[in-house]
């Protein structure tokens, strides 16, 4: 009987995976248009969309942001990335580089579309205070050079925490709230889970597809095969845990995301 029960269970759960895949291709576009337009941005279908996705080091894109990337990919958004650091915490910054431009490749952001920044008051490392100003000046700027529409990095948690994660988000807020960019520029954050959510595979794809958000992004079993490649580009940084991540973490899997809120309110300038 509890065989019967388990084969049950597994069945049921698998349904419930195709049905969200199916659904989450009916209405991501949907979505998008959703969230766009409550900025009053207007877009019909993805080649209307430029997208600017935003991190601090090369392997960011794909830990993190892969499923976003090759979902809006696949509607033909203009889709570019941004690098505040060539990863140089190893003195490994022209390899890392390299192997960023070769990830990208493989979620479909051709090389021109990739901006790294190298500057040294913004350095890989973890104990690092980014200044808000700079990286905020940085970002506006690039911003309004190419006109993007649609920018995504990481929330107030930075996913795993670190320190030039969090300094992102810090800026973008900042960013928001002095109304230092047009209008037509929606802001969203990836929202970062709980430990064990984190570390649950495919099981915590059902809680982040239900659970409130602005925006989900989900991709099968072919996406997680080209998310795993790009992470494979990046070949100096595969230490053991690594290989545990590709495995087990759901933003190999998912994203989900939550608005910026745009407008005044006190901020901080570090």
């Amino acid at each position: 009987m509890s065989v019967y029960l388990a084969v049950s269970i597994v069945l049921a759960y698998l349904i419930l995976i195709k049905c969200i895949y199916y659904r989450h291709r009916q209405t991501l576009m949907k979505s998008l248009r959703d969230v766009m337009s409550d900025l009053s941005i207007r877009v019909t279908d993805g080649s209307d969309i430029r997208a600017l996705v935003i991190t601090a080091h090369p392997d960011d894109e794909c830990m993190f942001f892969a499923p976003t990337v090759l979902r809006l990919v696949d509607l033909k958004a203009s889709v570019h990335l941004l690098c505040l650091s060539e990863g140089n915490y190893y003195n490994q910054g022209a390899l890392r580089k390299q192997e960023l431009l070769n990830s990208c490749a493989v979620l479909g952001i051709p090389e021109s579309r990739v901006t790294i920044i190298d500057h040294k008051k913004l350095p890989d490392d973890p104990k690092a205070e980014w200044s808000v100003s700079l990286v905020s000046s940085l970002i506006v700027n690039h911003i309004r050079n190419h006109s993007f529409n649609l920018v995504l990095t990481f929330d107030g948690r930075g996913v795993s925490g670190h320190a030039n994660h969090t300094a992102i988000y810090k800026a973008v807020s900042y960013i928001a709230a002095t109304g230092q960019l047009p209008n037509d520029c929606c802001l969203l954050s990836l929202v970062t889970v709980g430990l064990f959510r984190k570390y649950i595979s495919l099981l915590e794809l059902p809680v982040s597809w239900l659970l409130p958000s602005c925006l989900c992004c989900v991709i099968d079993s072919q996406g997680y095969r080209q998310a795993r490649e790009a992470m494979f580009c990046h070949r100096s940084q595969l230490l053991w845990f690594r290989h545990l991540y590709i495995a087990f973490s759901c933003y190999m899997f998912v994203n989900t995301f939550q608005m910026i809120p745009q407008g005044p309110k006190n901020l901080k300038i570090y």
